[in-house]
């Protein structure tokens, strides 16, 4: 083990050994190196006043080396904020901005002993770092049985962990904190869970209530107090998108130092969160450690990222940092949320007239991107290549019976004509079943 390796899993287990125990193999042999191209860079660039001849960037005229036709497009940028590499943990000030951000929408992880986010390649990318940092063959990864189907691509088919599921809703068409319990404690004999909180939930747009939050952190409490190491993973991407009375803030700040064995780490991203999807940028946050927890964590963080994408985009963090500073920023982003807030008032309107009662009943959402029907005569599957064949319709068939409905890619006014056309199209198939 490369000794840089071994002096962080060493300061990890000094300060916190249930952490410890949580990293999988990767996790334990990665490392950030501090001798190397990067590390003698960084010395040169602070160093180096006459030449310079170490990073594999082109100067010219003391500024990056660019393309007229590509900075013509982009003048209002300074070169060095777009076509230098970003640091691997992301750009400075762009770092700070988000944990500014972050504390003020999320009271409650102030003074939780906060890491500084650090930068991936949108939010998939640090579902994927905790993938390499904590799974591996054996361990367990907990979700609800309605989930983002790249789960079990990242945490499945890439490191070999196995997933458990519990129904998200119970009887009451409420959070299952029940399911998530008796999940969680059913993993007692391995000692270790990955759990994965994903509020506004995608596919169903559904956020829990205060008391139904409560539910969530105590079960994963209670787990921890029967001795299995909890990595508590808050999928944020559609954080602030809460359309009705339901948690505001996401569910790290509580995760955060509520017990020795567990890990809170908060995955978020101007992905979705800022209407920015192609920018590819996001951030990984580790919440309720010591400062040498934290440090540690980072090293390692920034070993994944040095290994597969060394750093992130350089210019779509300048992009994003920009929009974090400018007056403007918060009208802007409450003009938008109010839109998709009328997309989703509209979709419940609608689907509360009884109208079409008899071909589908739908899961309960108040937030993100999304709903879910839940279909009665046809299946999801069908209905799905009908619409698009006949009608020019796409949605997503999920399982035998749900269709999920993104809301949020349909204006306003053309609500009532899209879910008239798919009642039409399970009207068609029933007709074709009947004969």
């Amino acid at each position: 083990m490369n000794p840089l390796a071994a002096q962080l899993n060493d300061t990890i287990a000094q300060e916190n050994r249930h952490v410890y125990d949580m990293l999988s193999e990767l996790g334990r042999q990665i490392y950030f190196p501090k001798v190397g191209i990067l590390s003698q860079s960084a010395e040169a660039k602070a160093k180096a006043k006459k030449f310079n001849a170490t990073i594999g960037t082109a100067l010219e005229n003391g500024k990056p080396m660019h393309l007229k036709v590509i900075q013509d497009n982009l003048s209002a940028y300074d070169p060095k904020d777009i076509y230098e590499y970003a640091p691997p943990a992301g750009k400075p000030e762009l770092r700070t901005a988000w944990k500014s951000k972050m504390v003020e929408e999320n009271p409650s992880l102030a003074g939780k002993g906060l890491g500084n986010p650090i930068v991936t390649n949108a939010l998939t990318h640090g579902l994927s770092i905790v993938a390499d940092l904590f799974a591996g063959p054996g361990d367990v990864v907990i979700i609800p049985d309605k989930n983002w189907e790249n789960y079990e691509l990242t945490f499945g088919i890439r490191r070999g962990a196995e997933l458990a599921f519990y129904p998200l809703y119970n009887s009451d068409r409420r959070f299952n904190a029940e399911g998530l319990r008796d999940t969680l404690l059913a993993q007692k004999s391995k000692g270790k869970a990955i759990v994965v909180l994903n509020f506004p939930n995608n596919p169903t747009g559904y956020t829990p209530g205060v008391e139904e939050g409560k539910a969530i952190v105590a079960a994963i409490k209670e787990a921890a107090e029967a001795g299995i190491n909890v990595v508590a993973v808050t999928d944020d991407a559609y954080f602030g998108l809460f359309f009705e009375d339901s948690l505001q803030e996401s569910l790290a700040g509580q995760l955060a130092g509520l017990h020795e064995r567990v890990l809170s780490v908060k995955i978020d991203g101007a992905t979705k969160e800022e209407y920015v999807w192609g920018f590819r940028v996001g951030f990984i946050t580790y919440c309720g450690q010591s400062e040498a927890m934290l440090a540690a964590l980072e090293q390692k963080t920034m070993g994944i990222i040095r290994a597969t994408i060394s750093s992130g985009p350089h210019p779509s963090q300048t992009f994003v940092l920009k929009a974090l500073q400018s007056p403007d920023f918060k009208a802007q982003k409450q003009e938008k949320f109010d839109i998709m807030k009328g997309r989703a008032n509209r979709v419940k309107a609608l689907l509360d007239t009884g109208k079409f009662d008899g071909a589908w009943e739908y899961y309960p959402f108040n937030s993100g991107y999304f709903m879910c029907l839940k279909l009665k005569t046809v299946a999801a599957e069908t209905l799905r290549v009908h619409l698009l064949d006949r009608y020019g319709i796409g949605t997503i068939a999920l399982g035998e019976t749900d269709l999920r409905v993104a809301f949020s890619c349909i204006e306003e006014a053309n609500l009532d004509e899209l879910f008239e056309t798919i009642f039409q199209g399970v009207q068609d198939l029933e007709k074709v079943s009947a004969k």
